[in-house]
């Protein structure tokens, strides 16, 4: 694959970050994580990925959600990297921000990582293996740990459009299900690819 400026050509990160976090309680994605918020570790990785760009999809606490966004990106010295996008029909679910940022990515765009914006655990080591697997010709690619199927994901452009047709919660689950074994799957390095905080004590786990 070629490649260019901030890595293998065509390729762009999105971060998932327009949740309620209810069963958190609320504000989950900026409650204080090790030595920030807890967003910043799925920043973290997508800024490690080779991609051009970082999205991050807001939705509930948008301003927020936005300025932590862009204070890591600045704090990182990425801030030309970041790109901040609005799903405003965020509460119908994750498939809303999916949608708004497949459309929202630039014509040239050959494939996103898809981050989750409550993962702050996803070791960079796994992402260069997933483009690999994309440029090798499979149309998506997910890390597994254990036989468990992860994230992020990485979704060729020839999902795009189903991509765009998604509605609900599930996020892009059936469109990498329809795949069968055309979905290439790489053995992480650890869980991270599974760990996620969904209530307050997982922030201790």
């Amino acid at each position: 694959m070629a490649t260019g400026a901030g890595g293998p050509q065509g390729l762009e990160a999105v971060v998932l970050a327009a949740g309620t976090g209810s069963r958190f309680g609320g504000g989950k994605l900026l409650a204080p994580f090790r030595d920030g918020v807890l967003l910043d570790g799925a920043l973290a990785a997508a800024f490690a990925a080779p991609a051009r760009n970082v999205w991050v999809v807001t939705g509930a606490d948008a301003a927020a959600v936005g300025s932590a966004a862009r204070a890591f990106a600045d704090r990182i010295g990425q801030a030309e990297r970041l790109r901040l996008v609005h799903a405003s029909d965020h509460a119908e679910g994750m498939g809303a921000s999916l949608r708004t940022a497949v459309a929202a990515l630039p014509q040239d765009a050959a494939g996103a990582f898809v981050f989750l914006g409550d993962m702050p655990r996803v070791p960079a080591a796994v992402l260069p293996a997933l483009a690999q697997a994309l440029a090798a010709g499979a149309p998506a690619a997910a890390p597994i740990w254990r036989g468990r199927r992860g994230n992020p994901v990485l979704l060729g452009r020839v999902l795009f459009p189903q991509l765009l047709t998604l509605t609900g919660d599930q996020g892009a689950r059936a469109v990498l299900q329809a795949l069968g074994d055309r979905l290439a799957l790489v053995e992480a390095p650890d869980d991270g690819v599974l760990f996620d905080v969904d209530e307050r004590g997982d922030l201790s786990r």
